[in-house]
């Protein structure tokens, strides 16, 4: 018999929930596992709920998506910097790192001015009323 893994050890597992401040939907999830997103081939969504996420858009290289502004902001420095220094080989390094698993055109110089206008538009959509 398996184990269900406990929230303190992997908060991955730690229940959920989500609520529309619009509608009022509200949903749990207490599930044993997760469906992670991985690509910019078509829409992301949420890994407990698979919700589409909204923050993201459509540009001529993939999606540039987002889970929270937070997020988004971390995107927009990580591309905008003018030298990205890598961190070292350890056992927490660069594989494992979330700038590092963005996909390539995202940190490609070329696309530099595309993928800061994208996130500039994802985030207006937000902060802008309607």
């Amino acid at each position: 018999m398996q184990r269900r893994p406990h929230a303190e050890e992997w908060p991955l597992f730690a229940p959920r929930r989500l609520v529309c401040r619009s509608c009022g939907l509200s949903r749990s999830w207490a599930g044993r596992g997760i469906g992670v997103w991985a690509g910019t081939r078509g829409p992301a969504e949420d890994p407990y709920f698979r919700a589409r996420l909204w923050l993201q858009r459509e540009t001529r290289h993939g999606w540039l998506w987002a889970y929270d502004l937070r997020h988004l902001d971390l995107i927009r420095r990580h591309v905008d910097a003018g030298l990205r220094e890598r961190a070292g080989r350890d056992a927490n390094g660069p594989r494992h790192s979330l700038v590092a698993r963005l996909p390539a055109w995202i940190k490609s110089a070329k696309h530099r001015d595309e993928v800061l206008r994208t996130v500039d538009r994802i985030r207006a959509s937000v902060l802008t009323p309607g």
